[in-house]
C-alpha cells in the first residue's frame, strides 16, 4: 500500500494501475508508428514522469523533444491564452509528432498547441494524455490516446503539481481542497 501524503484526500490511481496502463498505451503506440520514427514531445513540466515511463516502454525508434507551454500560470483555472516558455529544437516538417501531456481538462492548451504545431507541416500530430477530464472541456479537443478518464477533481502526483509541489508522489491523488482554496 502506498503511503498517502498529508495533503492528499485519497489516492485516485495507484502506481501499479498507472504502470499497467502506460504499458498498454505504449504497445498501441508501437503499432501506430510501426515502420516510422516519430518525434515524441514532452510537455514540461507535468508530463515528464509519464513521458519517461511511456518512451521506456515503447519499442519503436523515436526521437524526443520538449516544450514548456501553459494556459494556467500559477492558478488552478485556465486563462485560455497559450504561453510558450520553451519551444521545440526539432524541425517537425514532414515528421510524425506525438504530444505527451499529463492532463487535459479545459483543452485550451492542447487546442492551441496542436494548431501551432500543425502550422509547421508535420505528417501527423497525435496526442496521448495520462489523464482526461472531458467534463471540463471548453474547446473541441479530444486526445487520440488516453490512459485514464477521471472525474473533476484537483489531482497531484506522478508529475502533476500544485504550486510546483507533489510532483514526486508515485500515485495520482486528489488534493485536499483546504490546500488550494485558502
Amino acid at each position: 500500500m502506498e503511503t498517502i501524503h498529508k495533503d492528499v484526500a485519497r489516492i485516485m490511481l495507484t502506481s501499479e494501475e498507472i504502470d499497467v496502463r502506460v504499458r498498454e498505451i505504449a504497445k498501441q503506440l508501437d503499432k501506430l508508428y510501426e515502420g516510422r520514427t516519430p518525434v515524441v514531445i514532452c510537455i514540461l513540466k507535468g508530463s515528464v514522469v509519464f513521458f519517461s515511463d511511456l518512451i521506456r516502454n515503447m519499442e519503436t525508434p523515436l526521437t524526443i523533444d520538449f516544450m514548456a507551454v501553459s494556459s494556467y500560470g500559477s492558478g488552478t483555472k485556465s486563462t485560455g491564452e497559450l504561453t510558450i516558455k520553451k519551444d521545440l529544437a526539432t524541425d517537425i516538417q514532414g515528421r510524425d509528432v506525438l504530444i505527451v501531456e499529463d492532463i487535459i481538462d479545459s483543452g485550451n492548451t492542447l487546442y492551441n498547441l496542436k494548431k501551432l504545431l500543425n502550422a509547421r507541416l508535420p505528417s501527423s500530430v497525435n496526442i496521448v494524455t495520462l489523464l482526461d477530464k472531458p467534463e471540463r472541456r471548453e474547446v473541441p479537443m479530444e486526445p487520440d490516446y488516453t490512459c485514464f478518464v477521471i472525474e473533476d477533481e484537483f489531482v497531484v502526483g506522478y508529475g502533476l503539481d500544485y504550486a510546483e509541489q507533489y510532483r514526486n508522489l508515485p500515485y495520482v491523488g486528489v488534493l485536499k481542497r483546504s490546500v488550494y482554496e485558502n
